[in-house]
């Protein structure tokens, strides 16, 4: 499993990497290999406000569907448009292509409460 410590972690198996006000977030190596084949990405809250915890999007895998949690307060801009014809980035390449969505913070400083490789590394294990 690859842990990059440039990220920080969720407990409910995002990261997220801060690039100035924005943040870049998608799921984990440890979550698309415990999800399985993924076949499906539905990211409809471009545009909006939301709160950490909140529901911002599901990823459906050949078993299952799953809830894509914000791990900081802040409003979507952007969603991976590469996601719709090709979701399987999510399970090749977790933290490059397979990102899931951006975010302009509310506070940048949350990030810090959020897990680093090794708190997040221990969880998994």
């Amino acid at each position: 499993m690859n842990f990059p410590d440039t990220l920080r972690y969720t407990k409910d198996h995002e990261w997220i990497r801060l690039e100035g006000d924005e943040a870049i977030i998608g799921i984990t190596d440890f979550a698309q290999h415990e999800l399985g084949d993924i076949v499906y990405v539905e990211i409809e809250t471009a545009g909006q406000q939301l709160k950490a915890g909140d529901v911002f999007g599901t990823v459906e895998a050949v078993k299952t569907v799953s809830d894509l949690y914000l791990p900081v307060d802040g409003t979507v801009t952007e969603v991976n448009p590469n996601l719709n014809s090709n979701p399987e980035l999510v399970n090749n390449d977790p933290y490059g292509e397979g990102w899931m969505a951006k975010v302009k913070l509310s506070n940048a400083a949350d990030i810090e409460s959020l897990m680093n490789a090794e708190a997040y590394q221990n969880l998994v294990s």
